[in-house]
């Protein structure tokens, strides 16, 4: 049985990669890399062990995850690579971020932002958060590649564009996401309990921002059906597998809309009385929804690096030389703090 690690492999890909990967502008490479962000509990891990047919319980994401899938074209050909990132702890890891995202991999690099629908508090600040930093990042990688590869900066800039029709009423309205974006809503099945006027708020919210962005949207929960559909998105993002045409946007069923089939027109104002909305003082659409949704669900305290559990502490991390070093080392630590305090408490007599 091989001992190598999952970043040893990772290693091994790239290198390979590196040796006999295309050497042309922005050419694919039969190798994708997709991100998974958002709520902290929000069932990221779970999603990318049904993409990838593994049946094992999801364990917590402590920081930043990696794994990967094949997938062969066709019968005796290469196998296509995908690699699969998850960030975990919610907004607290936002500087994690900048590892699976560089000048190597952002032209085949895709996010899936995944929302917990079933604490609408939250949901807001988390997706700013997450993705302005996610954008921020991407922004500069775009630059530094731009100088080397203007011509792949071009390309990547076409294809996020492919999306939205030319004859799209929308297009001068929108700002797409940097890179490919799918936003998917969890727990769809404590969400669809919520009263209606709070389920239309939150659907009209989601699909605002997803159409904004230029992203797709769909609604999840354990449903076999429901991750199914959600399967099949990623798979085309990973593997280039053909992309799915329904749509859905009866806030009475799970949401269901690919990147450039929605509307402005279609999504309908912020859901506020019109003279309430003059009271808003907001200087762009996006912050005018912000202040719509946020009337309703005021955010509460998003996660902060002090919520995540310290993995040296955790017992399915266990291991005994390891744990008696680390016991020994914080033993020396101690006592290089007493003896420490003793030495200036000295000076203080002293002088």
């Amino acid at each position: 049985m091989s001992s190598e690690t999952l970043w040893e492999i990772a290693k091994a890909e790239v290198e390979k990669r590196g040796t006999n990967g295309s050497e042309g502008d922005g050419a694919e490479i039969g190798e994708k890399s997709v991100f998974f962000i958002g709520s902290k509990n929000g069932g990221k891990t779970t999603i990318i062990l049904r993409c990838l047919d593994r049946d094992e319980p999801p364990k917590p994401t402590l920081a930043l995850d990696y794994t990967y899938g094949r997938r062969a074209k066709g019968y005796n050909t290469p196998k296509d690579i995908a690699h699969f990132w998850e960030l975990g702890g919610g907004t607290s890891l936002l500087d994690l971020i900048s590892v699976p995202i560089t000048s190597d991999t952002l032209r085949t690099f895709s996010l899936i932002l995944v929302l917990d629908l079933s604490k609408p508090n939250d949901l807001w600040p988390t997706m700013e958060n997450l993705l302005q930093a996610t954008k921020s990042h991407v922004d500069k990688v775009i630059t530094k590649l731009g100088k080397t590869n203007p011509k792949a900066v071009s390309e990547m800039r076409q294809k996020i564009w492919n999306n939205m029709q030319k004859d799209h009423p929308d297009r001068e309205l929108i700002d797409p996401f940097p890179v490919p974006l799918v936003i998917i809503g969890s727990k769809y099945d404590i969400f669809q309990d919520f009263e209606s006027e709070k389920r239309k708020v939150i659907c009209k919210t989601l699909r605002f921002v997803a159409h904004y962005y230029g992203a797709s949207l769909m609604f999840t929960s354990k449903s076999e059906a429901l991750l199914l559909k959600i399967r099949g998105v990623i798979n085309q993002l990973a593997f280039g597998i053909d992309k799915s045409k329904s749509i859905c946007v009866d806030q009475n069923k799970p949401l269901f809309i690919t990147a450039g089939l929605d509307s402005f027109s279609q999504i309908g104002s912020p859901p506020i009385p019109e003279n309430d909305i003059g009271k808003l003082h907001a200087h762009s659409p996006m912050e005018l929804w912000k202040k719509v949704y946020e009337k309703l669900f005021p955010p509460k305290s998003i996660n902060t690096l002090k919520n995540i559990k310290d993995p040296a502490r955790d017992p399915q991390y266990a291991e005994s030389e390891v744990d008696e070093m680390r016991i020994q080392k914080d033993q020396e630590l101690e006592r290089y703090k007493r003896s420490s305090s003793k030495s200036w408490k000295q000076i203080e007599l002293d002088s």
